[in-house]
């Protein structure tokens, strides 16, 4: 009890004063290790040991490949051509310019796995557009920050990676696919809102119509893109690669690819591996940190502790779900994806399983869950971007995202409450749940 006093008061104050989340989960640990421990040098070195062995672990070479890849999409060409392709498949309807940034955002998401990375590249490529049309940039700007997380349920996807590491070992292959149809879900629900206010008014009703000829060229050109999802998900349901075999050959792939339509320069490839590193730094930092808190609560008998006390709230499955999503909707406000699945999961699984919940449909909703999150004002990391690439105020794209997350949560609570929606398609392609 003390050591799990002392961890959440140190990490809450120091999350308060600014310091950076991996920093404050790594002193709040090391202080909380020496309750347990006969002095604060074993409490250091029992941590670098731990946060050692936690990063030793083939499934996270994955990272930092993904982040690589994605990287060299956002600078080889490869973004507008799936931009364009969105245009062919949703440029019919009305608000067009709107309803394209959704699908381009789930497309390029699900190849880069970068929320950010996805609202700066199809703000920056739709804003001009949608300005010169008149459609009204707050509901765009809006559209871009709810639409970009939907590539961190759509494979590949590097907080499912996460999770399967977090969660104990629940298979990657099996959360890349169960992530599919929640991750079109999440899209559709913000389609469905921009549908709704184009047909009041608020937003232009204009379409984009595209020949037959005109389609399958567009479709040819992002063919190779569209590929390397085929090449990755296809490896792995086939058992041909593992997870971060099927990052490596990701990398490889969009290098090639990049090069093929010489749009790379040495400047930008230098760019994207210096990126790749830096983002590989973060995530690694907070893996390590969280990884050794996660053993300090197991150890300590927390996690059991805080279990019991959520499930002597309530022991009806459908409340104690309706709980999960109030908590992890809140804390989501708060915690980008990659800390919040780190600190969370291993407070949540345990009562989870004790409700006879499935570890992958339990991923899929605390993934959902923290994607809306980082949409979520004040510290969602998409919402800065999709500001400023728009330019507009946070006051003004905060007021349209209002409603869009009440058809978002509604998608959420169909995940919740209907696990065939993340578990069909495991079952059926994989012939496995778990």
């Amino acid at each position: 009890m003390t050591a799990l006093l002392i961890l959440g008061v140190v990490f809450t104050l120091l999350l308060l004063f600014g310091v950076p989340v991996s920093f404050c989960i790594g002193i709040a640990t090391v202080l909380a290790l020496f309750t347990v421990t006969p002095s604060i040098d074993t409490a250091l070195i029992v941590s670098a040991q731990r946060v050692a062995s936690s990063l030793d672990s083939f499934t996270l070479v994955a990272i930092p490949l993904f982040i690589l890849a994605g990287g060299l999409m956002n600078t080889g060409g490869i973004a507008l051509r799936l931009i364009d392709l969105a245009k062919v498949l949703v440029g019919w309807l009305p608000g067009s310019l709107a309803q394209i940034s959704v699908v381009a955002n789930a497309l390029f998401g699900a190849i880069s796995g970068s929320a950010v990375a996805s609202a700066a590249s199809v703000g920056a490529t739709l804003s001009p557009l949608q300005r010169k049309a008149g459609y009204d940039m707050p509901i765009c700007a809006a559209a871009n920050v709810a639409a970009s997380p939907c590539g961190l349920l759509i494979p590949p996807s590097g907080a499912l990676i996460v999770y399967s590491l977090i969660s104990g070992g629940t298979p990657v292959d099996v959360l890349f696919v169960a992530g599919y149809i929640p991750g079109i879900l999440m899209a559709l629900s913000v389609m469905i809102w921009l549908h709704i206010v184009a047909s009041r008014g608020d937003l232009p009703r204009d379409t984009q119509r595209y020949t037959l000829r005109e389609a399958l060229v567009v479709f040819w050109r992002a063919l190779p893109a569209l590929a390397m999802v085929l090449i990755i998900m296809g490896g792995i349901v086939a058992g041909v690669f593992t997870a971060t075999e099927a990052a490596g050959a990701a990398a490889l792939y969009t290098l090639v690819l990049s090069l093929l339509y010489r749009n790379l320069t040495w400047k930008k490839l230098a760019d994207a591996m210096l990126g790749a590193a830096v983002g590989t730094a973060v995530v690694m930092l907070m893996v390590g940190v969280s990884m050794t808190m996660s053993w300090l609560l197991a150890s300590t008998g927390s996690v059991t502790m805080l279990a019991d006390a959520i499930t002597g709230f309530s022991s009806n499955p459908i409340v104690l779900l309706l709980l999960f999503n109030v908590l992890l909707l809140l804390l989501g406000t708060f915690l980008d994806i990659t800390p919040g699945l780190l600190i969370l999961t291993p407070i949540f699984l345990p009562v989870a399983m004790k409700l006879g919940i499935s570890p992958v449909h339990f991923g899929i909703i605390i993934t959902f869950n923290l994607c809306i999150g980082i949409a979520t004002p004040p510290v969602g990391s998409t919402l800065f971007v999709a500001a400023r690439v728009a330019n507009v105020s946070l006051a003004q794209l905060t007021r349209p995202l209002l409603p869009m997350f009440a058809f978002m949560i509604v998608a959420l609570f169909l995940v919740t409450y209907i696990p065939a929606l993340s578990l069909w398609l495991p079952q059926v392609l994989l012939g496995k749940t778990g």
